[in-house]
């Protein structure tokens, strides 16, 4: 009698720890929260949204040639019609053009850990020191061969240090001028930072950061990878490496559409297998770069 009791107990503590970590894991990979939101979106989709779910892969995976370290973060530039993005062993700061091809590779010097660089203004942008969390706005034009951090405008934060965790993503609300910073996890958040960079004609100017802590308790992602603001929307878009997801947030920071880098979804034939960088030009088509070295564009059909 004993022994015929002992096997249903067995395969019920066996049942419930199986469920128990079904749970921690779907939990600590946010499971819940995407099934959720899946299913918010099917049932009522956000009229205003961009439309992530509808976008299709037209160029997967190119490998982006003459490239000997990893890639970190994408940005547009229209008046070039180009993209930019770093390298941060032997950093560089280097233009693609819109298939994925080097155009020209620039030294960076003293730049410590770049991760992310955003497109301001013409010849402007800012670049990210991840490790020291240093904001370092840079000049370009056709002749720069190389960039020293010496020579630039600096904003250090030094919020929540924490090693290669920190700075790993950047957009740029133009109108706004309110500049986002990804923090990429423990914890995962976006700052707003104002006043930085400054313009010339602003003679007196403050800088003051901004967290918006229910935005950031809405992202039901891993990680923060790269970052892109849609001026023609206001909405924001967040890239998670490990979730392989990209997130649409509207002006109130609430996630509304998203778009998978899993294979099968978007027309991958497979994942995108490191996402680092994202960014979307005049006409709406998306860029992704991943590790190692792999470049892709979507575009939404008509």
């Amino acid at each position: 009698m004993r022994r015929s009791l002992r096997l249903p107990i067995v395969l019920l503590i066996v049942s419930l720890l199986g469920l128990l970590l079904l749970g921690l894991a779907g939990q600590h990979y946010r499971l819940f929260e995407r099934a959720w939101f899946n299913m918010k979106v099917w049932l009522h989709p956000a009229e205003q949204a961009i439309g992530l779910d509808r976008y299709q892969v037209v160029l997967e995976a190119k490998v982006i040639e003459g490239l000997d370290d990893d890639i970190s973060a994408l940005t547009f530039d229209p008046d070039r019609n180009s993209l930019f993005t770093v390298t941060n062993q032997r950093s560089e700061l280097i233009e693609l053009s819109l298939d994925g091809r080097i155009l020209r590779r620039i030294a960076l010097i003293g730049f410590g850990d770049p991760e992310a660089v955003e497109y301001i203004a013409p010849d402007t942008y800012v670049i990210t020191d991840e490790r020291e969390q240093r904001l370092i706005k840079v000049h370009l034009d056709d002749d720069t061969r190389f960039l020293d951090a010496q020579d630039a405008e600096q904003l250090t934060l030094g919020i929540g240090l924490n090693g290669n965790k920190g700075f790993e993503g950047l957009a740029y609300d133009s109108a706004g001028k309110r500049l986002f910073v990804a923090k990429e996890r423990d914890p995962m958040l976006i700052y707003e930072v104002h006043g930085f960079p400054h313009y010339k004609e602003e003679r007196h100017y403050s800088v003051h950061v901004v967290q918006n802590q229910r935005r950031d308790a809405r992202l039901f992602v891993r990680d923060l990878s790269s970052l892109q603001f849609d001026e023609r929307s206001g909405h924001l878009l967040a890239l998670s490496d490990e979730s392989q997801l990209v997130l649409e947030l509207d002006v109130d920071g609430r996630p509304i559409s998203s778009m998978s880098l899993r294979k099968g979804f978007q027309g991958l034939s497979k994942s995108v297998p490191q996402a680092e960088g994202i960014a979307m030009d005049d006409e709406g088509a998306i860029y992704l770069v991943s590790e190692p070295n792999l470049f892709y564009v979507f575009r939404r059909p008509d």
